[in-house]
């Protein structure tokens, strides 16, 4: 029962996490900002009231230690929110960050000498085919999608190359970040909860860099069109409603899957 529950958590919970993302950047290409910083506060404010009791708790493994991993993780998730600014398509987004298992068995082989079955070496090989033929169709739909000169139509593919390359860079740093982790749980212990908190409260601060597109984007929210909740009986902008859904649909696939290291194999 708990394997199936869990598993309705990460399907129900992603895809409805995905649905009400695309409804974000389909009128705010430029919105990951606050919708990344939403989502940190969401967590670190559950994790400092369930995981640390309201700071009575202390951390197992040493802070020293998160700093670096919230260091990768930060520089993860705000190069992903900048790549939808240069033609990336949420599918693409989608199946490419899910290439972070071809990542973690690379540098698995190449930092920790690892060796896997002949199995799991097919399944990358299918999954990399998947992602392979993704992307070179959405180069395509780029390049038909672009009215004008062919010089405005190369211009746009360039822009979509640099969008693929700080996908593929962010994905090497978070098959890196898992390793990191990997590494501190076989000294320290698994400690996922507590990983979490810190991954999402440490760098808090950092947005203060952001802070203007984040109120930009909050301004931007506010003045679209207003829904009724009968909850509260009031109306609520609807990008509200639609931040709202995100931050608690994906609490369940970072709970579940974040950062799982290769064997494990993960959304």
């Amino acid at each position: 029962m708990g394997t199936f529950f869990a598993i309705i958590l990460v399907f129900v919970g992603c895809c409805s996490n995905v649905v009400s993302l695309e409804l974000l950047v389909r009128d705010f290409p430029g919105c990951g900002n606050i919708v990344t910083f939403a989502q940190f506060v969401f967590i670190a404010l559950e994790g400092f009231i369930f995981e640390t009791k309201l700071g009575r708790k202390g951390p197992v493994i040493p802070i020293r230690n998160y700093v670096i991993m919230v260091t990768m993780f930060f520089t993860v998730s705000v190069i992903n929110n900048y790549a939808l600014n240069f033609n990336i398509a949420m599918p693409l987004h989608m199946i490419f960050r899910s290439g972070s298992l071809i990542a973690s068995m690379i540098l698995g082989i190449i930092i920790l000498k690892k060796r896997y079955s002949a199995s799991k070496y097919l399944s990358i090989a299918l999954i990399s085919a998947g992602i392979f033929i993704c992307t070179v169709m959405s180069a395509k739909q780029v390049n038909t999608a672009q009215e004008g000169s062919e010089e405005q139509g190369f211009h746009a593919f360039l822009h979509w190359l640099v969008g693929i390359a700080m996908l593929t860079f962010a994905l090497l740093m978070s098959a890196r970040m898992g390793i990191f982790q990997e590494t501190l749980y076989k000294k320290y212990g698994k400690h996922s909860r507590e990983a979490l908190f810190y991954n999402h409260f440490l760098p808090l601060p950092a947005f203060l860099l952001l802070s203007s597109d984040i109120y930009t984007h909050a301004v931007l929210f506010s003045h679209t069109a207003p829904v009724l909740v009968p909850v509260i009986d009031g109306h609520v902008p609807v990008m509200w409603i639609y931040l709202l859904v995100n931050i608690i649909t994906q609490y369940p696939c970072p709970t579940l899957s974040l950062h799982t290291p290769l064997p494990s194999f993960s959304l």
